[in-house]
């Protein structure tokens, strides 16, 4: 079993759901970056994702553009970030970590070579941000080559065909988006993802992660209603910056808000 196979089974037997914490590796440097990366997993994350700085992140908006800049500054460089994962992996050995990342840095190194040097650094999965599924075949290839998870997009507006394509292609999970547009932009959501998850589930496709906007334990009990099997939160997250304090409390209760068993008591509670 995986890292996130484990994770989801443990889960499952608690009665949880799980949740992912996103930050920036290297911001605002690299000692500081490595003990946030420690706040994250004491305060109850149950699966990390990480950013690698990358000076055009398309899918990111403003907070973890921000963040991007703030590491590439202080001199982070992609050996950097393979180095701050290999450190978190000896401190962490049983949390799963995920990369996510943009075509042009992979090319710069070579695929093959980049997911190689990724699954020797610890990470588990990898997610490339701007690939689309047509173009996927070649990274599922080279991620599964290298042992490593390549987690996919979809959205509630993918088509079924892409469904299944993602579900070939992919492991680990699914990320899920939870509205249109960049990470972190609004703090408003509309589910309606009950069709995308049962579509994800027909094709067989690794469970659904719902990411983009997440920053309320309200919202990520509202996540769960809807059928996501975590939550993952970013920009919330580096919005903390360096306070340690700050970033404890809120993945305390985010993570705190991933009861199943509660959730279900309050949606029944509502409709009575």
């Amino acid at each position: 079993m995986s890292r996130y196979d484990e994770m989801f089974a443990r889960l499952k037997q608690k009665g949880e759901g799980a949740f992912g914490a996103f930050l920036m590796l290297g911001d605002p440097d690299k000692v500081t970056s490595a003990g946030l990366l420690d706040t994250l997993v004491e305060a109850g994350a149950d699966m990390i994702e990480v950013g690698i700085p990358f000076s055009d992140p398309v899918a990111d908006g403003p907070v973890i553009q921000a963040a991007s800049e703030r590491a590439l500054r202080s001199g982070m460089r992609v050996d950097d970030s393979f180095a701050l994962i290999r450190d978190f992996r000896a401190r962490h050995p049983a949390v799963p970590i995920g990369i996510l990342t943009y075509a042009n840095i992979l090319h710069a190194r070579g695929r093959e070579q980049f997911m190689a040097d990724a699954a020797a650094a610890g990470a588990d999965s990898i997610l490339v941000a701007d690939v689309p599924s047509l173009e996927a075949p070649r990274y599922s290839e080279a991620a599964k080559a290298a042992g490593l998870d390549l987690v996919m997009i979809a959205a509630p507006n993918t088509p079924a065909p892409v469904l299944d394509r993602i579900a070939a292609l992919s492991s680990g999970y699914t990320y899920c988006v939870a509205r249109a547009g960049v990470t972190g932009t609004s703090e408003q959501l509309t589910l309606d993802h009950g069709p995308l998850f049962e579509g994800l589930a027909g094709a067989g496709a690794p469970p659904p992660i719902l990411g983009f906007g997440i920053s309320t334990p309200e919202q990520v009990r509202e996540a769960l209603r809807s059928g996501a099997a975590g939550v993952i939160a970013g920009s919330a997250l580096v919005k903390c910056g360096t306070d340690r304090v700050a970033l404890d409390s809120l993945v305390t209760a985010l993570k705190g808000a991933t009861s199943l068993l509660e959730t279900e008591e309050e949606h029944h509670g509502r409709i009575a």
